[in-house]
């Protein structure tokens, strides 16, 4: 049984070249766009004369691209630079993903690309790839993800400072203290209405299918949740092409919008979380089948609980991160699950038992989506297929229930990723090699500089 992805579109790829300038005849220029370990996106400008190359010989780019740090420095741990001569790979447009760029000053489009490389096989450090295996993996076994992600970040203004800490504070409908939380305030929704009617015209234009938006817990927090769709790739593309979104119309309106994890202590910090279910050839999910559903629901659970502890730099892969996972504040510290419980690291939100579903609920706002969903999937298959059992669900306060604590520190999780069977099964040896390597930089970096608070404690 196969299915068809946003990767194995049929039809003509020039076909959507001649469409899309059909009905843009005006553009003047392309924007082409990659996203690199740490999900920071990258690529270049080129005359609109380049799209169809991005569709048929592909576009050049360095494969250490997939070799930088979260500064865009390159790890020569990696190997893939100057060591091996810096190749090129080449990237081919994501059927698809030709859209308009709303925000240009110029007519302008986007394309997203991902990697081969010389002979045309998929080159294992883009974090596209990983997720496109895993989906696939998924596939071979008779199943569909049905995947929705939720996306929390701040909207920031700026403010007199001369540190990046002071440059900037969260933005308040309100003349009130900043440390009110005003959670679902509608209040918070119209004080920035120009904002989101920019941002839902922009989803609009590029097709990207917005659903809710949500004030907060924090001043100046939002969440813009996406519709599910039953096609993993295209959620994750969906995912980081809203976030550049997002960014891109608050810079418009003269604010700045962070997917940091935990950018200030006292508040809440931005969350990624996944929606899943599976779905069978016939369009239905098995999570609702009466006969099966609720086995293979906690078979999910239980996988995704045994492989979340090796995971976790995945799902938190910045320095920042870890400081998100604190008892109380709605991100999970513990390997827990339960239903209709927002304590947990895995939640079943009640609901019509035709969209029975998980909730996945550690990823940072700023982890790759991409590695997010193929970790998550990967361990809800290993679950199945070995038949699992999880342990009795928790209907109480998670942080102080009976389950594995999840790692608190970035080396601890860099050590657990770097040894895990599952990791190497589900990003094999290489990549784990080299996120591991990226991470090691990282850590180094936080490592070597001393804090404000270090310097006016000691000094």
């Amino acid at each position: 049984m196969t299915f068809q992805t946003s990767a194995d579109c049929t039809g003509s790829p020039l076909h959507e070249v001649e469409r899309y300038l059909a009905e843009h005849p005006d553009t003047e220029a392309v924007e082409f766009l990659i996203t690199d370990t740490n999900a920071v996106m990258r690529g270049k400008w080129a005359p609109a004369g380049s799209i169809e190359k991005a569709f048929t010989s592909g576009v050049a780019f360095p494969f250490s691209m997939f070799g930088l740090d979260v500064w865009g420095r390159e790890v020569m741990e990696t190997g893939l630079h100057v060591d091996t001569g810096d190749r090129d790979g080449f990237c081919r447009a994501v059927p698809g993903s030709l859209r308009p760029v709303p925000w240009a000053d110029v007519p302008t489009g986007q394309v997203m690309l991902t990697m081969a490389t010389e002979g045309g096989e998929p080159f294992h450090g883009d974090p596209r790839q990983a997720l496109e295996r895993t989906v696939a993996r998924t596939h071979a076994a008779g199943l569909r993800p049905c995947v929705a992600f939720e996306l929390e970040f701040y909207l920031l203004t700026a403010a007199d400072g001369q540190t990046a800490a002071e440059a900037y504070r969260p933005v308040l409908s309100l003349g009130d203290g900043p440390d009110r939380q005003n959670m679902y305030a509608l209040s918070d929704l119209s004080a920035h209405a120009g904002f989101f009617a920019d941002v839902r015209a922009a989803a609009k234009a590029q097709s990207i299918p917005i659903d809710t938006i949500i004030s907060e817990a924090a001043p100046g927090q939002f969440e813009v949740n996406l519709k599910h769709r039953v096609d993993g790739l295209a959620a994750a593309d969906d995912a980081l092409m809203l976030k550049r979104l997002i960014q891109e119309t608050a810079r418009r309106h003269g604010l700045r919008a962070t997917f940091m994890a935990k950018p200030f202590m006292p508040w809440a910090g931005n969350g990624m979380h996944l929606h899943i279910s599976l779905v069978d050839g016939e369009g239905r999910n098995v999570f609702a089948d009466p006969a099966r559903g609720q086995t293979l629901l906690e078979a999910a659970v239980a996988g995704l609980l045994d492989t979340m502890a090796p995971a976790m730099l995945v799902f938190v892969p910045t320095w920042n991160g870890y400081r998100r996972l604190l008892p109380g504040s709605y991100a999970p510290t513990r390997a827990a699950w339960g239903h209709n419980n927002r304590s947990v690291a895995v939640r079943i939100p009640a609901g019509e038992t035709a969209a029975l579903r998980v909730e996945h609920r550690i990823a940072g706002a700023d982890a790759n989506p991409y590695l997010v969903l193929a970790a998550i999937l990967a361990g809800m298959l290993d679950g199945i297929e070995g038949g699992r059992t999880p342990p009795p669900p928790t209907d109480r306060n998670a942080y102080e229930a009976p389950a594995p604590e999840l790692p608190d520190q970035m080396e601890e999780a860099v050590g657990l990723f770097r040894k895990s069977d599952f990791i190497r099964r589900t990003f094999g040896v290489e990549y784990r090699s080299m996120f591991a390597a990226i991470k090691d930089a990282e850590i180094a970096a936080f490592r070597s500089e001393i804090s404000p608070l270090e310097r006016s404690t000691y000094l």
